[in-house]
């Protein structure tokens, strides 16, 4: 279902149970405010449903609803370039891409590409946690809020276009020859320093690096590494839950509103 940018809101069930109130369905908002389409796609973590059938197509200036338990987990993010045509060699998208298909029907996105994670309770007294991940790397600014606006709920999108700002040995370039995405330093160079493991595995001795900066300051409300603090990591509950790509253009900025 397709929505005006006026949105038609729809109110989250409850239960409640003695004093505990439980969110029986949470309503996601996704919505481009790029000026090309997207395909934004999502996965769930194990024993979570698939929503939205894991992927569709969203227009410029257009949202999409749909419905989450009130308990679900997972991730959200958004395809760039795709083709579905039969014909089409894979992969189907320049950047997101699940194995060539519209439906990603839980399959995850191809990496480089910008993560919103959420790990929701249904028990409103339990924390509900998101965030936004270049830990893997980036393709598209995103801001996330909740309805009713809260700005402690909001994570804002980027302050500059991470893309013009990515060193060469980062870029991901299309057949045209464009930058569509910035991989992380673990996903281009596959190192334990930049991946932050076996030795480099804990807080201590995995530190900010070069790249990870990079992204830090073109982006600092997101997480740029394994153990970037203070933790982005967000704790809101909510009924309503707004993501918005390119919130202010491809650059970025700003915290998506209703």
């Amino acid at each position: 279902m397709k929505l005006s940018a006026s949105f038609i809101a729809l109110v989250c069930l409850f239960i409640s149970s003695g004093h505990v109130q439980l969110t029986s369905a949470c309503t996601f908002y996704v919505s481009n405010k790029c000026p090309f389409p997207i395909w934004p796609a999502t996965a769930p973590n194990q024993g979570h449903p698939v929503l939205a059938d894991g992927g569709f197509l969203l227009p410029p200036g257009r949202t999409h609803r749909f419905q989450s338990p009130g308990d679900w987990s997972g991730r959200i993010w958004a395809r760039t370039g795709c083709n579905f045509d039969a014909s089409n060699h894979l992969p189907a998208c320049e950047t997101g891409d699940c194995a060539g298909k519209l439906e990603c029907g839980g399959s995850i996105g191809l990496p480089p590409a910008t993560l919103v994670e959420f790990t929701l309770q249904a028990d409103k007294r339990k924390p509900s946690f998101y965030d936004v991940s270049v830990v893997d790397g980036y393709n598209l600014p995103v801001a996330v809020a909740t309805r009713p606006s809260d700005a402690k709920c909001g994570i804002a999108g980027c302050v500059k276009d991470l893309k013009a700002a990515c060193p060469d040995e980062l870029q991901v370039r299309n057949r045209r020859g464009e930058v569509v995405a910035c991989k992380s330093a673990c996903l281009a160079f596959d190192l334990d320093q930049f991946c932050c493991r076996n030795q480099y595995g804990t807080p201590a001795t995995c530190r900010p690096n070069e790249y990870s900066k990079l992204f830090k300051r073109a982006c600092p409300a997101y997480f740029s590494y394994a153990f970037d603090a203070p933790s982005p990591l967000v704790n809101c509950p909510s009924d309503d839950y707004v993501v918005t790509f390119c919130p202010r253009g491809v650059g970025g900025g700003g915290v998506a509103a209703d």
